[in-house]
């Protein structure tokens, strides 16, 4: 009876309302989901203090308890950030706060003498105080997570001072791309007709191709120095590889991840004959800045940044690091990257004729505390950010999933080029270098790792090559 009271409750609810309680309802429910994984996840590193026998020849104790603890402090951090994120936004929702920041967008646009009908105009604004807003209720825990955690566990490598010119930056350059990007998008809209979702997904996909195009060359030397690799041994190993694959390699790049913090990566990127490989100076043992004595008298661009030169060895021998890129370039080779901007490019273009579909519907706007008015950047809010969240999360699961599957597809090509044992001592390596956890909850490793636990990437290595 309770159950049937509620149901005529519901039916009785304006369609604005339902749509409203449901997006809430529904972010709470992922919210309260992700809190249950990571509870899961948070009991296995609290109650996992000793090295597992099946780990003995991989990692020693020491190690082990440093990588517990780190995860359990990341653990701990990402439930309260995650808490204040999930109220923060209900509170914005049930205060109006859209309508409200969309309302002083206006006034602030009148005063430099663009009226209500410069849509595109009080559109900017907005995206501008919504971004401004997110950077400064996201500072305190970005500092934290800096200062505090990594700090703690010897990854952070930035001063207060560099950090701070880093977010600057980071914010100004955002602006440069995002605001002319969205003004275009919009405008697009308004004049595309009919067919607008076609010729807005079209100029989505050139922009993302683009930025991929420019990102490294551009983009990425705003914030890290990137110099070619040296003539020498291991840049000809590279090259002899890449042109085993056939992989149009033009340059070798060694980025200075170190003064940023102590993790490690490797990349490539560019499209068709024009292929670059960039690797963090972490990721090589004779490059890492943690297995060098500073030089005397060293300051200018290294006074940003700590010296934080400790008693271990970090990064991969030469023999290694071909194995890292192996698996990297099998990336390539097997067509991951072009199947990955497929399955986008499709989503996207989906998302977009769903849009021109949901975008005529005043009760998504009404449900939001837009009654009068229906703003084509704040439909797209409304139907990409909250209409489609239960789609979202369903897609992001089937892409964690597919992901984990190229993931050793892309070990098992580096096992074909003879690189298997010293990926698996590369892999080794890198968890160790990056305090990972090789234990994990079941269903939080199925739900959150893009990458295989590393257990299981060491077992397939071993096995025999399976289809």
């Amino acid at each position: 009876a309770a159950m049937a009271l509620s149901g005529d409750l519901w039916a009785e609810l304006p369609a604005e309302r339902r749509i409203f309680c449901s997006v809430l309802l529904f972010s709470w429910a992922v919210y309260l989901w992700e809190a249950f994984l990571a509870h899961r996840q948070r009991r296995v590193y609290r109650t996992t203090t000793h090295v597992p026998q099946e780990l003995g020849q991989i990692m020693d104790s020491e190690t082990f308890e440093k990588s517990r603890l780190y995860q359990l402090d990341k653990s701990t951090f990402s439930f309260w950030s995650g808490l204040y994120s999930e109220v923060e936004g209900t509170m914005i929702l049930l205060c109006g706060g859209i309508p409200f920041l969309w309302k002083l967008s206006g006034q602030i646009s009148g005063r430099a003498g663009f009226g209500p009908e410069y849509e595109i105009v009080q559109s900017l604004v907005f995206l501008l105080l919504a971004t401004l807003f997110s950077a400064v209720t996201g500072l305190p825990w970005s500092l934290y997570n800096t200062f505090v955690i990594e700090e703690k566990h010897g990854f952070n490598q930035q001063t207060l001072g560099f950090f701070f010119k880093d977010a600057i930056k980071k914010f100004v350059v955002t602006q440069c791309i995002l605001l002319p990007v969205t003004s275009l998008l919009l405008y697009i809209i308004k004049i595309g007709g009919d067919y607008f979702f076609i010729y807005a997904w079209l100029f989505t996909l050139v922009v993302s191709l683009v930025l991929v195009t420019i990102y490294a060359d551009y983009i990425a030397p705003l914030f890290d120095k990137f110099i070619p690799l040296p003539e020498g041994e291991l840049k000809q190993q590279i090259e002899t590889m890449a042109k085993s694959i056939d992989f149009p390699l033009t340059k070798v790049y060694v980025v200075e991840g170190s003064k940023r913090s102590s993790h490690s990566n490797a990349y490539f990127y560019g499209f068709f004959k024009n292929k670059r490989i960039v690797l963090f100076d972490t990721l090589l043992e004779e490059y890492s800045a943690l297995n060098k004595e500073p030089a005397e008298g060293e300051d200018g661009e290294n006074e940003e940044t700590k010296s934080k030169t400790k008693n271990k060895k970090q990064g991969c021998k030469n023999e290694e690091v071909l194995a890292v890129l192996g698996h990297e370039l099998g990336h390539w080779k097997l067509g991951h990257t072009v199947k990955n901007i497929i399955i986008s490019q499709m989503n996207s273009f989906l998302c977009f004729f769903l849009f021109a579909v949901l975008i005529g519907q005043k009760e998504l706007f009404a449900a939001f505390g837009f009654y009068d008015t229906q703003p084509t950047l704040i439909g797209l809010m409304i139907i990409f950010q909250f209409i489609f969240s239960p789609y979202n999360e369903v897609l992001s699961f089937c892409l964690t999933v597919l992901s984990r599957r190229f993931e050793f597809q892309a070990d098992a090509f580096a096992k074909e080029l003879g690189k298997a044992k010293d990926l698996y001592s590369a892999l080794i390596k890198l968890n160790k270098d990056n305090l990972g956890f090789p234990v994990s909850d079941w269903i939080f490793s199925m739900w959150h790792y893009s990458h295989p636990p590393l257990l299981e990437r060491l077992q397939a290595l071993k096995d025999a090559k399976q289809e």
